[in-house]
């Protein structure tokens, strides 16, 4: 019997099928976003295939009702409203101490930088909204990664992989859905929205089966030569049904791809800041910024997080300071009586910072206060053009 230090996860497992490259495996990155039933069957078998290193996203408590179908999750998780991110990651380490596994209790466009994004080879997106797969799409088209998309009902489920220049969740979208998603996205409460889409009733069998095959389609990817070119039959530009009530599953062409969507934006080239991040304020951030790209303007673009400075109610006519981000307004009138009462009878106005500078009156506020993620990329206006800068720094809270 080896002794533990010197034992290699897989070794004289793995190592014996003619596909498995030992070192790609370590190595890679998968960002997997969402913990529930789908997550947790996700990370699980990541955890055995020994991904080096894996990021959990969820913004979501434990409930008792999630305990009939996820296999990560303890009686005293719900009891204690643990949040499944943490409890996902802390198991997978559990199941296999020799990787690392990080939680990240928040929603997937307001609260993870984009950096994570570009930094990982693969995301599998393990969600339950059509608004959180148009935001998860954008993000992994703007970052010019692949995602694996999952979803479960009764014995029932699909996967699809979404792969820039080939297939794009938003070119498959109806124009009523389309339609729909855009009329959500307009309001802050979008996490709120996510979280009370209502619940779906699955099975563990059908949430086993998806996301095992989730997972051999994020190990295809990880498994890329350099050119990008595949030894696998991949679900890229596919769709994959499988129907547990008569036992079948079939797969299907499903490559959407319209030149004029506007998903398609790419944020490229990316300047990395060594000396940028998400801890440092306003005011550090704007002078290095001028140092960095050689110019004497900038303007920090919040795109779809808004700084709420503070909110006005129209009966009766009532201003209230808030200054948080436009994420977190929802639950800071949820725990504010006064603010919990009014918005039943009551409509609020928000004044909101969208471009910070040298004008915005708050300059010793870090970025994470006003609503930038750690390791996020920076989407600055200047006299000589606009620029993508990566808050670097924070790379190593990551690595």
């Amino acid at each position: 019997m080896k002794e533990q230090n010197t034992y290699e996860w897989g070794e004289g497992v793995f190592t014996l099928l003619s596909w498995f490259k030992k070192d790609k495996v370590k190595n890679a990155r998968v960002l997997v976003v969402g913990a529930g039933a789908l997550g947790n069957e996700v990370v699980k078998d990541l955890a055995l295939f020994g991904v080096g290193h894996i990021y959990v996203v969820d913004f979501d408590r434990i409930e008792l009702s999630n305990l009939t179908r996820s296999v990560l999750f303890r009686e005293a998780d719900a009891y204690s409203h643990s949040y499944k991110a943490e409890i996902v990651a802390k198991r997978a380490m559990e199941i296999n101490p020799q990787i690392k596994a990080m939680s990240i209790v928040g929603n997937l466009f307001s609260e993870v930088g984009f950096g994570l994004y570009r930094m990982v080879d693969v995301v599998i997106g393990c969600l339950d909204s059509r608004i959180a797969r148009y935001q998860l799409n954008r993000l992994c088209m703007r970052a010019g990664k692949s995602w694996v998309d999952g979803s479960i009902e009764n014995m029932t489920g699909s996967v699809q992989v979404y792969t820039p220049g080939l297939s794009c969740y938003e070119c498959g979208l109806s124009r009523d859905e389309f339609n729909h998603i855009m009329v959500r996205t307009g309001c802050a409460d979008v996490v709120n929205l996510q979280s009370s889409a209502g619940r779906v009733a699955t099975t563990p069998i059908s949430a086993s089966i998806i996301g095992a095959i989730e997972v051999q389609e994020a190990m295809k990817i990880i498994h890329l030569d350099t050119e990008g070119a595949s030894q696998f039959k991949t679900l890229q530009g596919k769709l994959l049904h499988y129907e547990g009530l008569t036992n079948r599953t079939n797969v299907y062409k499903f490559s959407t791809w319209k030149n004029n969507c506007p998903a398609h934006e790419r944020w490229e080239p990316v300047i990395e800041g060594p000396n940028l991040s998400a801890k440092r304020t306003v005011s550090e951030t704007l002078s290095t910024l001028k140092s960095l790209l050689n110019v004497n303007n900038v303007e920090i673009n919040m795109c779809n997080n808004k700084f709420i400075d503070r909110i006005v109610s129209d009966k009766p006519e009532k201003e209230f300071k808030v200054m948080i981000p436009d994420s977190q307004l929802d639950n800071y009138m949820s725990s504010n009586d006064e603010l919990r009462k009014l918005r039943y009878v009551t409509i609020f106005h928000k004044s909101f910072y969208e471009n910070i500078d040298v004008d915005f009156p708050y300059q010793d506020l870090t970025l994470q206060q006003i609503g930038i993620p750690l390791f996020d990329v920076l989407h600055v206006s200047t006299e000589k053009g606009l620029f993508h800068v990566e808050l670097s720094e924070d790379a190593a809270l990551f690595l």
